[in-house]
């Protein structure tokens, strides 16, 4: 495996990586490994197996021995895949079990003498680190709090511009929770909470929520509002409604529970007493929007390998130029395309653009499905991908603009549930868009040369007007000057196409 500083002089020069991350938790243990560009990867292998590595911890300070042994099996059948899979880079991070037990430090000489992998075991105030890190991973333009629950604790760090702020832990996590006595667990969880909004003070704009408990209350949340996008990570809700389905949830049992997610037993059986904890952690802090992110500390990670020069780069728009990469007939059309279509969208602020951009970089990438189901496909991958930087409304106005750039009738999708999510400006807005770029691609078969021959802009009197060069006229037909008409009329505009001058003879 590459050293940490020649995969960072890789990342650097533009090079993809593969790199594992093993994640040993109180409650379970996971490798998680990531390919691509590290600032926005792909998730190429993720793996858990549920421990209990510090169940019974707080009453005998010691690590619970099945769990122990369980975790050390997974441990040694992560390495060996790491090996088979031959990654750039392994590394394991351990957390508040293995640094609370007393034979927490026996368990990772354990781990280095079967394994040859050396656990770093992070302290309270650094678990807080990983996980603002790997929420800026995700979130880029963050700004609250973070708070990752996890088995034996619960971290919090307050994020804001790009940085993080103070980090602090606490012993609210769970398996932590079960060995405290039944009377005396609602006044500890009050009186730590206490001392953390001291340590902690200021608004927070929004809380961002990272772990398995967190995002089991959210699938549940989820089912009992019928919500339309079954995607966890960008899931908001607010404190008054989680307030009501933590209460809920906490006087539920994990088999109840079951209805409503997809968690496993192991992980349904945490879920009552983290909800106990949620509502007093909203009454404390009063944010004003809470979400889930699922980007947390394995993320963070590998957030150290970033260099400074990258971090800021932007997620969406590294992960879908990736997908066209891999996917697209024409890879690098896409920015051209965006650039092409930019002049008719000059009214639309940063927000909305970068969005245009992605939807234009992935406007191929179904190209190899039927084409009556691509409009279809175009918009579920959209709706599902596994991208980061983008919120959900964001998902539904991309994968609107691609659901119009293979089918210029209305497609099911777009008219369901879904459109919920976005007002009647944006759904107009994304018609536009999808038309738009069916018009570029169809226009010019993809062309990047063909496409920087021609110029669309506004006109006077209200036209949409397409200049068309010498190379590229030849190419402007009925399907296009049709396509044009329409992307024109759902502007409120008509068209005009200037042709180039005819050559005089002679």
């Amino acid at each position: 495996m590459a050293g940490k500083n020649g995969l960072k002089d890789s990342i650097l020069n533009g090079g993809s990586a593969r790199v594992g991350v093993v994640d040993v938790g109180s409650n379970s243990v996971r490798l998680v490994v990531f390919d691509g560009p590290l600032r926005s990867p792909s998730y190429f292998f993720n793996e858990k197996v549920l421990c209990g590595l510090g169940a019974g911890l707080g009453k005998t300070g010691r690590l619970a021995p099945d769990g122990r042994e369980r975790a050390l099996a997974a441990i040694m059948r992560f390495t060996h895949i790491a090996r088979t899979m031959q990654l750039d880079h392994l590394m394991c991070v351990a957390t508040a079990a293995v640094r609370e037990a007393e034979d927490g430090a026996e368990f990772a000489a354990e781990v280095l003498a079967e394994t040859g992998l050396e656990l770093r075991v992070a302290s309270g105030e650094e678990e807080a680190q990983l996980s603002a890190q790997g929420l800026l991973m995700g979130w880029p333009e963050a700004e609250g709090l973070i708070v990752d629950i996890g088995g034996a604790s619960m971290e919090l760090a307050r994020v804001a511009g790009g940085r993080i702020g103070p980090c602090v832990t606490s012993p609210l996590g769970p398996l932590a929770l079960n060995d405290v006595k039944e009377k005396a667990r609602d006044k500890h969880i009050a009186e730590v909470l206490t001392r953390l909004r001291a340590q902690l003070p200021g608004p927070v704009p929004r809380l961002y929520l990272v772990g398995g408990s967190w995002r089991a209350i959210a699938q549940i949340d989820m089912a009992k509002r019928a919500y339309p996008l079954h995607v966890l990570h960008g899931y908001r809700m607010t404190p008054d409604a989680l307030k009501e389905t933590s209460a809920w949830i906490a006087s539920r049992t994990p088999e109840e529970l079951r209805e409503f997610a997809t968690s496993s037993m192991a992980r349904l059986s945490l879920v009552p007493m983290a909800a106990r904890v949620l509502g007093p952690l909203l009454d404390a802090f009063t944010p004003d929007d809470v979400a889930i992110s699922a980007y947390g500390l394995r993320e963070g990670v590998l957030f150290d390998l970033i260099p400074d020069t990258m971090r800021n780069d932007d997620p969406l728009i590294l992960a879908a130029r990736a997908t066209e990469q891999g996917a697209a007939r024409f890879p690098g059309f896409g920015d051209a395309l965006y650039e092409w279509l930019r002049p008719i969208f000059t009214m639309e602020g940063s927000a909305s653009l970068r969005l245009i951009h992605t939807a234009c970089l992935l406007h191929d990438v179904t190209w190899r499905a039927h084409p009556d189901v691509r409009a279809s496909l175009a918009f579920e991958t959209a709706c599902r991908a596994n991208f980061s930087g983008i919120d959900h409304a964001g998902r539904v106005f991309i994968a609107m603009s691609l659901a119009k750039r293979y089918k210029s009738s209305d497609l099911p999708e777009a008219n369901g549930p879904l459109a919920s999510l976005l007002d009647e400006p944006r759904i107009t807005l994304a018609d536009q868009v999808g038309r738009a770029i069916r018009l570029g691609a169809m226009m010019t078969g993809s062309c990047a040369e063909t496409l920087a021959d021609t110029k669309l802009e506004f006109g006077e009197a209200d036209t949409l007007m397409l200049t068309l060069g010498r190379d590229s006229a030849p190419l402007f037909g009925e399907a296009a000057e049709k396509r044009l008409a329409r992307l024109a009329k759902s502007m409120g505009r008509t068209h005009v196409v200037q042709r180039p001058k005819a050559k005089k003879k002679g």
